[in-house]
């Protein structure tokens, strides 16, 4: 079910479908002020529940949704709640968790954030490798044990980040960012991506290998493939074990994409170093060994938007709503066909 393209400068009536608490994050006075100039909206209406009555009004005028994390799923039922809904622009970066079949079964367009939401990850990714290269873990730790001048050129070791190889596993939005960002600094970038030819690659300035061989090649390991069947535990104890001696594995992507526990007797062998964003589970039990091991960096899911990073994707996301409003085609669209290899 599609709809003749709306008028210039129209204002679709648009209602927020997300957590409350994700609203007042993502929209200061600014962003505020332009959500009212480019949709007709009441911006203190925030869904996230379908079923509730309260929202009922509400949804069954609405020609857009402006989403963000927390919203429910999409359902036929949901849907029959929206019957002039014609599209959906998600001001964060997957659509995954609320974008069903039934939202393309009903010709709806979809639009995300989630370019502007892959800079930061991309950005923190870097920030991780360069470390790694001149393990900052490994001289943190000897500092902060011996309190006292120490010998730089013994902690670091054959360290350094001249000429050394990087493995990026996904050429996804993020993936590709972090080659663009890693091009100016002397490194060697290796790519496994079933999806990217050697044309591609020669544009993208990476070699591209088999998973394997990237593996056993590389200093630092970075992933970046989009969680799917197929690629759970794709880092098991197998392929853990062919990371060279020293190397570093750097996950930005899905916890499940790694083998947690085959991953954590690495670590706790000392073998090998870590940087870890996400994890299976999502929070790790409190007697996981990886919060306190000398060689892990374990943060809480903070690589992507956060802070003042949010209001890129909200306004990302009202430059899509704009492009909507205006009869334009999206910028970003996200199309049903390539969920199934995507984030």
């Amino acid at each position: 079910m599609t709809s003749a393209s709306p008028s210039p400068h129209h204002r679709p009536r648009t209602v927020l479908a997300m957590d409350p608490s994700v609203r007042d994050a993502l929209f200061d006075q600014e962003s505020l002020a332009r959500l009212s100039v480019v949709a007709d909206t009441d911006p203190s209406v925030v869904v996230d529940d379908f079923t509730d009555p309260s929202a009922l009004s509400a949804l069954s005028g609405a020609e857009a949704l402006l989403t963000g994390w927390g919203c429910p799923p999409l359902t036929a039922e949901a849907l029959d709640l929206m019957p002039r809904l014609r599209t959906v622009v998600h001001a964060a970066g997957s659509v995954k968790q609320h974008i069903t079949g039934a939202c393309w079964e009903r010709g709806l367009t979809v639009a995300s954030a989630a370019g502007a939401n892959a800079r930061p990850v991309a950005e923190y990714t870097v920030a991780a490798i360069l470390f790694a290269g001149k393990r900052v873990l490994a001289a943190r730790e000897t500092y902060r044990r011996e309190r006292a001048r120490v010998n730089a050129i013994d902690v670091i070791g054959s360290g350094g980040n001249h000429g050394r190889t990087v493995g990026v596993v996904g050429a996804s939005r993020i993936g590709r960012r972090v080659i663009e960002l890693l091009r100016p600094h002397d490194l060697r970038v290796l790519l496994y991506d079933p999806y990217v030819d050697e044309v591609e690659a020669a544009r993208l300035g990476v070699v591209t290998v088999p998973l394997d061989t990237l593996v056993r090649s590389s200093d630092v390991v970075t992933v970046h493939a989009p969680e799917l069947p197929e690629t759970r535990h794709l880092f098991d104890r197998d392929r853990l074990a062919l990371l060279r001696d020293g190397a570093t594995l750097i996950n930005t992507a899905r916890g499940s994409l790694v083998d947690t526990a085959a991953l954590t007797d690495e670590l706790v062998s000392g073998r090998l170093d870590a940087v870890l964003d996400v994890t299976e589970p999502e929070v790790l039990p409190p007697a996981s060994p990886l919060y306190d091991l000398p060689n892990v960096l374990l943060t809480p899911h903070i690589a992507g938007s956060l802070g003042n990073e949010l209001a890129r994707m909200a306004h990302a996301a009202l430059d899509e709503l704009e492009r909507y409003g205006r009869g334009l085609p999206y910028a970003d669209p996200v199309r049903g066909e390539a969920l199934s290899r995507t984030a």
